[in-house]
């Protein structure tokens, strides 16, 4: 059997769809599992231990190439792709995404049972001819699962399993020999995130970090994307602040989080990463519902504030009322309780 699993990205989603691809792999031990991933989260798919093969779609990368005037090299690696795409009749295709870029995606595998979600969201519909409701009450991790359970999978509980990676465990352990960080004697902040309404403020995050240094006697380590930007926090601080940011690739940052004692961070990727590898996670809640995408799991602590507008899911916002009313000294109270409990 052939099976084919659509979920292009971000980084927090198909992280999220990890535990459907274990319950389709127990429910399916000798089907052939294709997963079609974009470029930014490719590193938790490609040599995944439960898949078979992985087709990274660098959709971006085309568009920008087009752009730039590359047609010709970019149209051959286009139709190579495809080409790989087609080239294995698939039985079932599950387009977890349900936007009318993986509905493309199910079209042109030529799929036999093409299976989504009951929805109309971008045309995402249009091409399938099995669908299941969702049901928006549920945790992302619980909304995919219901794939696998549709299928008559079992389920008892929900296994993140990540690629091996060698190279970013020797990277992660290198950068903690560099830095003097010894396992779960420092604290990972990821302040990053590609919503404004989702950021806090660098001098909370500067403040934060200080009160963990002469409170808590705890290293803080900064990860993130952005290295400048991050380096604009520990900069300000009057502590160490210790700058990774940009130095880690998702593999790489999932070992390193996984050394942490927790994770403080916006709602984001890394968040999702965190708690993956089972690390305590606090995260700062403002304009989406952690009862849908929060760190999945109950060994993490949420951070919002209860304000009648929230959750909004606005990327803009004129005050940001909901982030900028989380104060460092919540923060640390909540580090504080969670490390008491221990």
């Amino acid at each position: 059997m052939n099976i084919l699993i659509v979920k292009l990205s971000a980084i927090g989603d198909v992280i999220h769809t990890l535990p459907s691809l274990a319950a389709l792999r127990r429910l399916y031990p000798d089907a052939h599992i294709t997963w079609v991933v974009e470029e930014a989260a490719a590193d938790l798919i490609v040599n995944h231990p439960l898949l078979d093969e992985a087709l990274i779609f660098r959709r971006k990368s085309w568009l920008k190439n087009i752009k730039a005037g590359q047609i010709r090299p970019t149209w051959r690696e286009m139709r190579s792709f495809f080409r790989r795409l087609r080239g294995r009749p698939y039985e079932l295709v599950i387009d977890f995404h349900g936007l009318l870029k993986s509905s493309v995606i199910v079209f042109l595998s030529k799929g036999k049972r093409k299976l989504g979600y009951d929805s109309w969201q971008e045309l995402s519909g249009l091409f399938l001819n099995e669908k299941i409701s969702e049901d928006m009450n549920k945790h992302a991790v619980e909304r995919y699962l219901d794939f696998p359970r549709y299928l008559g999978a079992k389920i008892e509980k929900a296994e993140f399993i990540l690629p091996a990676g060698a190279a970013a465990e020797k990277k992660v352990q290198l950068l903690l020999d560099k830095y003097k960080l010894e396992d779960k004697k420092f604290i990972a902040i990821n302040p990053i995130a590609y919503w404004e309404t989702k950021l806090w403020d660098n001098e909370k995050f500067t403040r934060l970090a200080d009160l963990i240094n002469r409170k808590l006697k705890l290293k803080v380590v900064f990860t993130g994307s952005e290295k400048e930007s991050i380096g604009k926090i520990t900069s300000a601080m009057a502590t160490e602040g210790i700058n990774l940011g940009g130095e880690t690739s998702l593999l790489a940052l999932a070992y390193l989080y996984k050394k942490a004692r927790m994770v403080i961070t916006t709602d984001s990727g890394p968040m999702h990463l965190a708690a993956a590898v089972k690390t305590p996670v606090i995260a700062l809640f403002g304009p989406t519902d952690p009862a849908r995408t929060g760190p999945y799991g109950d060994r993490h602590t949420i951070i919002r504030t209860a304000l009648p507008c929230s959750p909004c899911f606005l990327k803009k916002c004129a005050t940001r009322k909901c982030m900028e009313d989380i104060t460092p000294e919540q923060v640390l109270a909540a580090i504080e309780n969670k490390l008491s409990k221990e």
